[in-house]
This record gives C-alpha cells, structure tokens and sequence, in this order.
C-alpha cells in the first residue's frame, strides 16, 4: 500500500552510485557457473573471486535480489530487463535437470548428503564449501525477483528448486537433518517461510521448521547467550527465519530468540558503527575488541533485517535508534562514493583504513549483500500501521499512502541541519496520527510544530504522536538538537569514539604510508600493512574538547591535546570517509595519566602486527580457506577459556597452511599456544602433546607442549632457516603429529620478519 521515494540528499547519491554497479555488472557472467555445473558452456566466462571458488553462484542470487529491490526504487527499466533475463536463464537451466536443481555448482554433494552418508564441519557440507549458504541467496533472488517486481517465472523456478529441496531431504531423519545444519546454511529458514507465506504449501513451512537451528537457537529461547566463538553471520539468518516463523506461527519460542538475539548482539557485541563480529566471530560479551577484521558488512545487513522484524512487533525507538546508527556509520560508509566498491571488514584498527572490492575479481559475501544495500535505503524510513505512520528515519524522501490519498514529503538536510519537514502534498482529510521518532541522541527537547501554530513535545514509546484529519498543504516542522557527545568502549574505559548526534566522527588521518591502492580482489592483502602512529588525547574535558570547524559541514576539530606534540586532529562522520587513514577510536588519558604512561611503548599485540608478514587464526573460515588449509584427522573449535580458536591433530594426522614469506631477510614462524595445555587421556590411552612442525616438508622444529605457561596465550617463535625461503613468496607450514600422540592445540600461525617482540 505504501510506496517510497528518495529525494535528493546522501542516500539518494549513494543509491545512483549502486545502481551504476548493478548496470555495469554482466548477467551472462554471473550465470556462467550455473551452465558450468550442469556441463554446459556458459555464454561468457564467469567473473573471478568467490566467483572463480566453490561457493560461486552466490552472487547472482544477491544480484537478482538487487535488481529488484532498486527496480521498486529507481524504475530504470534496464534493471527490470537485467532480472527476466537472468530469471528466464535459470528457468532454461532448471529445465535441463529433471529434479529441477539449479545453482552454481554441481549437485553431487547434495546427492552425498541427501543419501544420509555425507561428512560434515562447520563450512564444509558433502565435501563441498557451504552448498546451502550459496544456493539460499539463489532462493533469496527468486523470491525477491517474484515479491518485488511480480515475475512469474521466479515463482516457478524457485517452487520447482524448493520441491527438490523438499524431496530430497525428506530422505533424511532428524538426527541426519540436524547433523547437517551443523555447516553453515545461510537464510534457507526464512527463505521456506517466505516461500510458505507466498503459495501456502504447507511442504514449504514443514522444511522451514527443519531448517530451525536447535544448536544456536534453543539456547536463545532460553535467554541463554552461547554466542561466543561462534562464526557471527552464519547465526543471524537462522535468527531472521525464526522471526519470520514467529510471524507465520504465532509461537513464542521464535520471537524470544529474536528478541534475546538482538538485545546480546547490539548491547553487548556491537561497536561504535553498529557493526559486530572480529575476524568474523564473536567474542566474549561486553568486549570491544578493535583490530583490522572487524565489523563484518554482510553482519550489519543481516542485523537490519532482523531490527525490522522486531520493530514490527513492538514499535520501540530504540530499534530504530540502533536500526539509524548502523545504516549511518556502516552501511552508507561501506560503499566507497568515487567506484561503488564495497567493503568487507571495517577496520577499528587506530590508524588503518579502508578495503573495497573489485568490480570484478572479488564477489565476496559482502559484495554481495553490497549489492544490495543501496536499494533498500528507504526501508523503515516511515512505518504503516493502519492509520498510524511512524516517521523512524530523517531522510530526504517521499511516501504515497495509495488507500487513503496521502502523498507526504519529507524536506531536509539532516544531519547537515538539525530539522527536518513533513509536507502533505496530497490528502483527503482522512485522520491519522503521525509518529515522530525521539532519538536517544537529541541533546535537548524535540519540538514539533504543525502548520506554524500548535507546538508538541513529550514522547511515549520514543515517539510524539499528532492526531489529526490532515489536508493538502499541512506542514510538520522538527526539531532535532544535535551536539558532540562521547562513546565509551564496553570493556576499556580508556578508548572512546566521538559522535554528533547519531553520527559516529573518525579522524581523518590522512595518505601516510598509504597502500598503491585501496581497491582489492583480495580482501585479507593488506592486514598487516604498515600502520602509522595514533596519538593518545590528554584531557580532563572529554565532552567538550571538539568543536565545529567554521565555514564547514560537519568538520570538527580537537583541541591541541593530542600527545605527544600538542596536536590537533580533524574529525569528519565516518560515512564521508574514504581513500585515507582513519581512527574511530581514540585513546583518552588525563594529564595524571598521561605522565605515567609509556607512550613510546607499543603494547605487545602493535608490536607483533607490525613484524607480522602473514597471520591464520585457526578454525576460523576465511583464513584458512585463504591459507589453503589441508588436514588430516584433524579437529577444530572456540575455547572460551583462551577466547580464541585452535586446531590439533592426532594419530598420525596433520593440518597445514599455505602462508606468505619474504625471500630476502630473516624469516620466523610464530606460533601461538595455551599455557596449560599438556598430556590428556582419551578413550583409557594417553597422548602427549609432541609433534614435528614442518616447512615445505622440511623439519624445523619438535615441540612438545606441558603446561608451562598456566592460563595464559603464549608465543613461540621458530627460525626458518633462509634456503626454505629463498626465490619463494609461499611455503606450507605443517604440524604433524605421531601414533598415540596429539599435534597442537595450535591457536594462531604467523611468519614474521623478528622474533624479538
């Protein structure tokens, strides 16, 4: 019934600029692996990347589901154009097999799987990377494809993909079901439950209650947090399709979850930008852990979805508030302005910067979701219920209410200008109680003017609410007092991040030192560039020692209090931040403070990324997926007493990495272990923890591990002697264990250019 428009201002540029992505990106290109797994010869060949790995595919699904979203927005009919053909492809594809399976790559490990008889680990399925995760956003694009734009065809090919699904795992118990839901299966929950809301085939909400995840979600019915460790983004969609069952079922259980899930994430687990996750995974709760892989993007889209959901359930401003701040500082601020590429982490790393994509040679998960990003701006800008309209967001648009003939525009330069205008441009006079949203960020009271007479203040439920029969050329006038105010880590009262209003403000640090380019195909390339220094600020007037540069926009200046030297920094929101260094967190002392420290110390964790060539943090997917990662009888998991991963191997087993290395100069493998690790017995034998760690095959070292650093991570460093390194830029590090005898636990591999740290 509603229909919403953006009007000139940052969000309506930063959807112009994802749409040129969208049009520039091949269809043909994108569907070359769905001809490839059934043995066709695609028409072009397919983009590199993900999209050269065993997980391609994945980026069609997010691109149909793109095209049609910024299709609703934008009506540029090439974008509609793009979608049936691809649409009709999949169609043509779907119509060679006569199971009806069509993605981007081979079915042999879902036949694997739905013969009962399949391997699994947390990213491996059918010996195959995440098969369902990749197929979902396939699922995902149709059912948006259908949803959006009313395409026909996508309905057929994703009921005809979903009845092979149906089929297939049928064949399963639930034992045999659950075992597999232990590898990453992306949205297929919400995408069944979708599809059951569409059609009403009951077979449909039958394998979206399969898909229910009893491991990460029983615990969350629970009000039980079990969330550390765990790979961040794989639990939210599972989250996402228990919300939407909530909504189909009525049952409880789901939106408990939800609503626990939320409330740990955003208020525990989340920075400054609204992002989550370091190195993908979750840590420990109230801990704000800052490095250069952190805050996820994909995460972010997923947590606006989830925030969506339960907004609809209880219409609290503080969803929005968190719904405001993470489109604000992360997603807006993960699409680079100048290319559209796209970022994957965002960086709190003090003095680092940030990453893009590729048009071509990248695809990953977030260039995916980045795809899309662009063409949902205007979701919950304004909120429908009956006669109630919620206005969440201060965005330049306009919303058509088609049944009762309100066209309402919103005129404003926030956050430029601290107010915003509601203009009725239609209306029958037909009442309505208009919601203005009280941000938690206001630094004084909202005022609300209506037709330049009757004033309202107040809120309930974060929100004032005006009654009225509103006619044509009515005009609601907001505002919003903004000031800078301080952001205190969760865990080290010491680090803090600046913000105006619900804009987080970074450092604008400038090009030194910068890398050639900021544009990747590889994502981890440049995690252990060369940082730069990020002085500490030295005040006892935190609240009041950053000030508005004048003649600008939304520039801000500190004071001379950056130590040493008296500097000053210039601050800018971190969404207009792009191609230079950066620092969302600052470190704060008092001048009491300040003459104990050590400035000219790095601490050991600085100390060590700097001397670090490579780095593979164990049972985490990405590195070792990147590192090659080869095993044998080998095992992986969080332990939450160190709160890192590890890896081991046993009985002969190993695991080994592929890693970077430099041909001139000394070269040192450093490997991290946990203190208290030592001989364990297990099923009435006895293993030692003593294994042979190998380069390129060649012995370099034995270690055996027995508790000799209690409770603590410890650091090992290992000389690689320079024949194993010369004319080479790689070499496999193995760690290789005996009969009776235990490899590991291992909880981080680093080559390193020093062994003194």
């Amino acid at each position: 019934m509603e229909k919403v428009q953006l009007l000139d201002g940052i969000f309506k540029q930063s959807q112009e600029k994802g749409k040129e992505y969208l049009i520039y990106l091949d269809a043909d290109r994108l569907l070359a692996p769905c001809y490839e797994a059934i043995g066709k010869k695609p028409k072009k060949p397919r983009y590199g990347g993900w999209e050269s790995k065993p997980i391609s595919g994945h980026s069609l699904g997010h691109f149909l589901s793109a095209l049609a979203t910024m299709y609703v927005e934008d009506k540029d009919e090439r974008l509609n154009d793009k979608l049936k053909y691809a649409v009709s492809e999949l169609a043509y594809l779907q119509s060679l097999d006569e199971e009806g399976y069509v993605s981007g790559f081979p079915k042999d490990c879902f036949v694997k799987v739905f013969s009962g008889d399949f391997n699994v680990n947390r990213f491996e399925l059918g010996d195959s990377w995440v098969p369902w995760y990749s197929i979902n956003k396939i699922f995902a694009g149709l059912i948006d494809a259908y949803v959006f734009t009313g395409n026909e065809q996508a309905l057929e090919v994703v009921k005809k993909l979903s009845d092979w699904a149906k089929k297939g795992t049928d064949n399963l118990t639930e034992e045999q079901f659950d075992k597999m839901l232990y590898c990453e299966h992306g949205g297929m929950c919400e995408a069944m439950a979708k599809l059951y809301e569409i059609t009403k085939n009951e077979d449909y909400l039958q394998l979206a209650k399969r898909f229910y995840h009893k491991e990460t979600l029983v615990p969350l019915t629970e009000l039980q947090d079990e969330l550390e460790g765990k790979h961040a983004n794989t639990q939210i969609p599972k989250v996402i399709g228990a919300s939407k069952l909530y909504e189909l079922t009525g049952e409880e259980k789901y939106k408990n979850a939800a609503k626990y899930f939320w409330k740990v994430v955003t208020k525990s687990r989340s920075y400054a930008i609204g992002g989550n996750s370091i190195d993908e995974h979750f840590g420990k709760p109230s801990t704000e852990r800052l490095g250069v892989t952190t805050a996820e993007t994909c995460n972010t889209y997923n947590m606006l979805k989830l925030t969506e959901h339960l907004f609809a359930w209880e219409h609290e401003a503080d969803y929005i508030d968190y719904y405001e701040n993470a489109l604000y500082n992360h997603i807006l601020a993960s699409q680079d302005p100048e290319s559209g590429m796209k970022t994957y982490f965002v960086s709190t790393q003090p003095g680092h910067f940030k990453v893009y994509c590729s048009p071509d040679n990248s695809f990953w998960c977030c260039t995916g979701t980045g795809m899309e990003n662009p063409g949902r701006y205007t979701r919950n800008i304004y909120y429908r219920e009956e006669d109630k309209l919620f206005i969440n967001l201060y965005i330049a648009s306009r919303i058509q209410l088609e049944d009762n003939g309100i066209v309402l525009r919103q005129e404003t330069k926030f956050p430029e200008k601290d107010k915003t205008t509601l203009i009725f441009e239609e209306a029958e006079e037909k009442f309505m109680t208009i919601n203005i949203r009280v941000p938690y960020w206001v630094s004084g009271e909202v005022k609300v003017v209506v037709n330049g007479k009757e004033e309202y203040t107040g809120s309930e439920m974060g929100y004032i609410a005006i009654e009225g029969n509103w006619r044509k050329g009515d005009v609601i006038e907001v505002s919003l007092p903004m000031n800078v105010h301080v952001y205190t880590s969760k865990d080290d009262s010491h680090k803090i991040a600046f913000m105006y209003g619900p804009l987080v403000l970074a450092g604008a640090l400038g090009r030194e030192n910068f890398p050639e380019t900021d544009i990747l195909d590889d994502h981890l390339k440049l995690n252990h560039y060369p940082g730069i220094a990020v002085s500490a600020l030295v005040t006892d007037e935190f609240e009041n020692c950053i000030k508005p540069v004048e003649g600008t926009s939304l520039n801000f200046e500190t004071e001379a209090i950056a130590e040493p030297g008296h500097k000053k920094y210039t601050l800018i929101p971190f969404y207009m931040l792009h191609h230079q260094r950066y620092t969302i967190y600052w470190t704060r002392m008092t001048p009491e403070e300040y003459k104990k420290a050590q400035l000219t110390e790095m601490d050991y964790e600085e100390s060590l990324n700097k001397v670090t060539i490579d780095q593979v943090n164990p049972n985490e997917q990405q590195p070792e997926i990147e590192h090659k990662l080869k095993q044998e009888n080998s095992s992986s998991d969080y332990s939450s007493e160190a709160g890192k991963g590890w890896r081991q191997a046993m009985d002969g087993g190993y695991f080994s990495y592929e890693m970077n290395v430099r041909s001139d100069g000394e070269v040192y493998l450093a490997v991290t272990y946990w203190g208290e690790d030592k001989e364990c017995f297990i099923n009435g034998s006895r293993y030692v923890r003593e294994f042979g760690i190998y380069v390129d095959g060649t012995l370099i070292a034995e270690e055996l591990l027995n508790a000799s650093n209690p409770q603590t991570l410890f650091n090992k460093f290992y000389p690689i002697p320079k024949s194993l390194t010369e004319g080479k830029s790689k070499v496999e590090v193995k760690f290789l264990s005996s009969k009776e005898k235990i490899a590991g636990r291992v909880f981080g591999v680093r080559i390193t250019t020093s062994n003194e740290v």
